[in-house]
């Protein structure tokens, strides 16, 4: 028995327990949690609704719409298993209500799309994202939504393992080729020393699979990688222009980390089937958008290489990449060169740490190094860009890395400010990439104009060099012509001279804004006497600077003045837009097919030069009541141009009514009861009296009024005194010549009964009279025959004066 009540206690206690387990399980396997509020229909309005809830003891939380309400009831629990069935009866039988029903809660899940990646080596990737913000903001990126998906990525190298498992899930076998063996298999050859290790870690960077506990991940995790095994072999034109060309319809990034010797004297690019991919893949490329190219800068830091002096880095169609140490300084392996747009992080000092990524045999590694480690990082932030715009362009993509990069935090002594207010470096170009500041712009860019290029002839016979040499022209940018450049992206010099040691040369192109770029700095190494045969030395330094003006050309020699050479050639070739231009893809947008950058609200915030922001919009001319102005830029990027403004519409300065520029003294009308002054072009408050008598009215300064009514008084009274005068002078005049000629004045006599044509006495016998006074004037009978001839006598001098009096 006692064993029998040791066994029952364990059963009464299992059973509440497994109750209360299925009753807390019941909503997770699918049972219905009922709440203590209902939908209910009924017609008739408010008043109604409240009558009903009154009624079955609920509480009307408000109108839904139309006729339906939210109903809570005051004494069922908030949640339950079980529905009110007997509430929902009495409900239903109400007349006043057609429809009712109990609501039940719902399992919703937030379609966010970023969840912090759980790889082992996630928190060693520190260059993706850390405390001090010294990183390429890549998460900025993925909680925007973007982390590749739908972008295609080839990387140009020794081949990529494609069955690692960080790798395999994105693996793309459409963006791949072996051909240096002539087969789709990109499987890199293994050696003892792993030399084929490279194309595998430069595709982690860009694509290592997220969320998969192997290594870290991609900067772009969600795209689609390949690869092309073409380094490891003979390296030639066809095999350059065959990887370069692969399947250009689906792929969108090419990412190549390879070039000619970093030794410093080496002077090299593609070939002709090389160049002639990289035009083909620009211009037919994705569709017409044009084929990426991603490039590497160089390591030739340690041999003070220069990068213009490589053809691929150098070439307007590819985005050279440059490096940053993780502390922000130039790495010693670092190129300096003008051609370098933007730059991102990697390897540096022994105590600074490298790039994670996957490495070969399904290994990974947290030692890849060199600028190497730079482009695949920079592929992967443009792979992010292209998911949030699919229309970009290759130069689209340029102008993005221009507007975004960030010049903070990385150190360098050759930082300076070009003719747009941009920071830029030749160590740097414009500063460290940032991913989300790059997707955020790239889905609301308009695409750029039309690609123009304007050559010039900077010089027409043999120019010795020396130790220096200056050529000076002022350039017009192809004004009049289809080919008329505006707004500035690649600049070259295509030079051809000889030079008896070339690496003693420097030489420095000066933008009319001023920006100086060095196209080339002495290479000590390098001592040849080739010279170099119309090689195109690039600059992105002046992008989007007007071009228009003096250009200056500065070749030195810096070691010794015993040297000489010839300059026989010096073609400066403008590329960039005219930026009044459309593309096709800009109508589509707001702000009329002008608009340059839109917000996130797709609304217009910039116009392209020559428009004119207005209303959200873009207008060649501003309409009435407004003038060109400057208003602050709402819309901050990485590389912000200072002063941050726009070229907009303003209104009128008060009280113009219309005006030529927004200066107070620019007004062109006036608003009613207001008067324009011709000379300060400033409008004039009108009086009462003013409005009602207008040819009295003066200009006078604005703001005078008080001042402004007694001196409106002034002409009147002035014209009555003139009047006066005249009158007054007249007379005189008149009798001082009556009485040089002897006329008798005859005065009226004061006496009485004397008649109007009687003598005026003055005492005395005295008389004085007048004549050559008609006789209506005076008294016929008084004229006597004496007087009548000495009115003959003086008639003539008489009517002379009357003829003067009278004009």
């Amino acid at each position: 028995m006692a064993s029998g009540h040791k066994l029952r206690l364990p059963e009464l206690l299992l059973g509440p327990l497994l109750v209360l387990l299925f009753s807390g399980l019941g909503p997770v396997v699918g049972q219905k949690l009922y709440t203590n509020t209902w939908a209910v229909h009924i017609p008739g309005g408010p008043e109604v609704a409240d009558q009903v809830a009154t009624k079955h003891g609920f509480i009307n939380n408000g109108h839904v719409f139309g006729d339906y309400y939210h109903f809570r009831h005051r004494t069922v629990v908030k949640r339950s298993l079980s529905d009110q069935r007997g509430t929902q009866v009495r409900l239903e039988k109400d007349p006043k209500v057609t429809w009712a029903e109990q609501q039940v809660s719902k399992r919703r899940r937030k379609r966010d799309i970023y969840v912090e990646p759980n790889d082992p080596n996630f928190e060693d990737q520190w260059y993706l994202y850390n405390s001090n913000h010294h990183d390429l903001n890549a998460k900025a990126a993925w909680k925007s939504g973007f982390t590749g998906k739908g972008v295609v990525v080839s990387i140009l190298d020794d081949g990529i393992e494609k069955n690692h498992p960080d790798l395999e899930q994105n693996y793309d076998p459409d963006a791949s080729y072996d051909v240096n063996d002539g087969d789709p298999d990109p499987q890199p050859r293994y050696t003892q020393l792993n030399d084929n290790r490279h194309g595998t870690r430069c595709a982690g960077e860009v694509a290592a699979v997220a969320n998969n506990g192997v290594c870290g991940v991609g900067v772009a995790y969600n795209a689609k990688i390949g690869g092309v095994r073409m380094l490891d072999g003979e390296v030639t034109d066809m095999v350059e222009a065959q990887s370069l060309s692969l399947n250009p319809q689906h792929i969108d990034i090419y990412s190549a980390s390879w070039g000619p010797e970093d030794d410093g004297k080496t002077v090299d690019g593609p070939a002709k089937l090389a160049k002639e991919a990289f035009l083909r893949g620009v211009t037919e490329g994705r569709g017409g958008r044009g084929s990426i190219f991603v490039w590497a800068s160089g390591n030739g830091g340690r041999e003070r290489d220069n990068c213009n002096c490589d053809g691929y880095t150098n070439s307007i169609y590819t985005l050279s990449i440059s490096s940053s140490t993780q502390n922000g300084n130039v790495p010693w392996y670092s190129e300096a060169c003008s051609s370098t747009l933007a730059t991102t992080y990697s390897s540096g000092n022994v105590n600074e740490k490298q790039i994670v990524t996957t490495d070969l045999k399904s290994k990974c590694t947290d030692s890849h190094t060199g600028t190497s480690a730079s482009a695949p990082l920079a592929a992967g932030i443009i792979a992010l860009a292209l998911e949030a715009n699919k229309n970009l362009t290759w130069r689209d993509m340029q102008h993005l890395v221009v507007r975004t990069s960030n010049p903070n935090h990385l150190l360098t002594n050759d930082w300076k400010t070009n003719g747009v207010g941009r920071k830029v470096s030749h160590s740097y170009g414009y500063g460290l990439l940032d991913a989300g500041g790059i997707v955020e712009l790239a889905r609301t860019w308009s695409n750029v104009g039309p690609q123009r290029k304007c050559v010039v002839s900077m010089v027409f016979e043999p120019r010795n060099i020396g130790s220096r040499l200056l050529i000076s022209k002022s350039v017009d940018a192809c004004f009049g012509t289809d080919s008329y450049v505006t707004s500035l992206e690649h600049v070259q010099a295509r030079l051809t001279l000889s030079y008896n040691r070339r690496g003693k040369l420097a030489i420095h192109l000066i933008s009319p804004a001023g920006t100086r770029s060095t196209l080339l700095h002495p290479r000590f190494h390098d001592f040849s006497s080739e010279g170099f045969n119309d090689w195109a030395f690039m600059t992105t330094h002046s992008w989007d600077e007007n071009p228009t003006g003096v250009w200056r050309l500065e070749i030195e020699n810096v070691a010794s003045a015993n040297d000489y050479g010839t300059l026989t050639q010096f073609l400066l070739v403008l590329y960039g837009t005219d930026s009044a231009t459309s593309s096709s893809s800009e109508k589509s947008q707001p702000g009329g097919g002008s608009c340059k950058t839109l917000d996130l609200r797709q609304m217009c915030i910039e116009c392209n030069s020559g428009y004119y922001l207005f209303e959200q919009s873009c207008v060649k001319e501003c309409p009435a009541g407004f003038s060109v102005g400057h208003q602050p830029i709402t819309y901050t990027v990485g590389n912000s141009i200072a002063p941050a403004s726009v070229s907009a519409c303003l209104p009128c300065p008060p009280p113009c009514l219309t005006c030529s520029s927004l200066s107070p003294q620019a007004c062109l009308s006036c608003p009613p009861h207001s008067s324009l002054d011709p000379f300060s072009g400033t409008c004039v408050h009108l009086n009462q009296y003013m409005r009602e008598s207008p040819g009295n009215f003066m200009a006078a300064q604005p703001n005078r009024e008080s001042a402004l009514q007694p001196a409106s008084q002034l002409p009147v009274t002035i014209a009555v005194l003139s009047c006066v005068a005249i009158f007054a002078i007249f007379v005189g005049i008149f009798l001082l010549l009556q009485l040089r000629s002897g006329a008798l004045i005859k005065l009226p006599s004061l006496e009485a009964g004397s008649g109007p044509g009687g003598a005026f006495s003055l005492g005395g016998n005295r008389m004085v009279s007048y004549r050559g006074i008609p006789t209506v004037w005076g008294d016929d009978e008084g004229n006597t025959d004496s007087e009548n001839d000495e009115f003959d006598a003086h008639h003539e001098r008489t009517a002379f004066i009357k003829t003067q009096s009278a004009l």
